[in-house]
């Protein structure tokens, strides 16, 4: 594997953690404002400290070179409307956010990852919705496949949609709409930004957006504590920070599509995570459920190579 698609894998990778953190969190006590929005405050904070130090290297850098600097500068600056619209780009992370940690308190940490990764799906069809055509016949194969592995891997073929918590479920898939949403907007809002500035004025806007909702009067009333803090890093360092960087590493590299079979992995590191960490029980059905989604992830890019590759020996054949 290539250095670029094992930033893309890694950073996947740590977005898969982060349930065991916030759980963890919630079972210490600590509400859901303090936990997201002091996650927030120091992702934030990260990702800004992320910008500054790639701006002092590459000023270091060409600091012998006036000229260069100066293009440096003009092609690193952000007018106010850019950084209004990624401070707006921020808010559906914000609700993935909200919406997948309340979830965490009605269903499993394993279910809600289950549920918050239909993302695959339902971005397809609010696509479909925007630019009024309809998905081809591999996008219904795809769904097909995605949603009896997500009925397995769920556990409702084993235990019936009545042992769940609906209003968890239906946070969940809440999440998963916010997160397509997210997905949509942030591909195409301000491309011709840097991608570290363009992740730390999302980050903001999220961090701008649950501080509305939730007042952070516990960094005043004495509730911060250091495991507090200690937990709100982890969620920062895992959920708003390294993933954006890698990927922004990796993705211009390997394209989209492979970007989202690679980024599939956090799907399985999310359910193993809950397993091992939270001592949750994830049946053999389950586990074939988790990899049939995988298969439903990788179908259409891998259908695409299959077409361009045909082609290609088309084109070779007539030449």
């Amino acid at each position: 594997m290539s250095y670029y698609g094992l930033s893309v894998l890694l950073g996947a990778a740590s977005y898969g953690v982060l349930s065991a953190f916030a759980v963890n969190a919630y079972d210490k006590g600590y509400s859901l404002g303090e936990v997201v929005g002091t996650q927030l405050i120091l992702g934030s904070l990260l990702c800004w400290g992320w910008v500054l130090l790639r701006k002092m290297v590459r000023t270091r850098r060409l600091k012998g070179d006036p000229a260069k600097l100066a293009a440096d500068k003009a092609a690193h600056a952000l007018t106010w409307k850019m950084r209004g619209t990624l401070l707006a780009c921020g808010l559906p992370t914000m609700f993935t956010s909200l919406l997948y940690n309340e979830a965490l308190h009605h269903i499993s940490a394993s279910l809600a990852i289950i549920l918050m990764f239909q993302f695959t799906w339902i971005g397809v069809l609010i696509e479909s919705a925007m630019t009024r055509r309809k998905p081809g016949a591999i996008v219904y194969v795809t769904l097909a496949v995605l949603l009896g592995g997500t009925a397995l891997a769920a556990g409702l073929t084993e235990k019936g949609i009545g042992e769940f918590s609906r209003f968890g479920l239906i946070l969940g898939l809440l999440s998963a709409v916010s997160y397509s949403l997210f997905i949509l907007v942030s591909g195409k809002a301000v491309v011709a930004a840097p991608p570290a500035a363009r992740t730390a004025w999302m980050t903001t806007g999220s961090m701008i957006g649950v501080l509305l909702i939730h007042p952070p009067v516990h960094l005043f009333n004495g509730n911060v504590t250091v495991e507090l803090l200690g937990y709100a890093l982890a969620l920062g360092l895992f959920g708003s920070f390294i993933p954006p960087v890698l990927f922004a590493i990796g993705v211009p590299r390997i394209g989209n599509g492979m970007a989202g079979i690679l980024g599939s992995v956090e799907l399985p590191v999310a359910v193993a995570v809950s397993a091992i960490v939270l001592r949750e029980k994830i049946s053999l059905l389950q586990w074939g459920g988790v990899a049939i989604v995988l298969i439903g992830v990788a179908i259409p890019e891998l259908s695409r190579r299959l077409a361009r590759e045909r082609t290609g020996m088309t084109a070779s054949g007539n030449g």
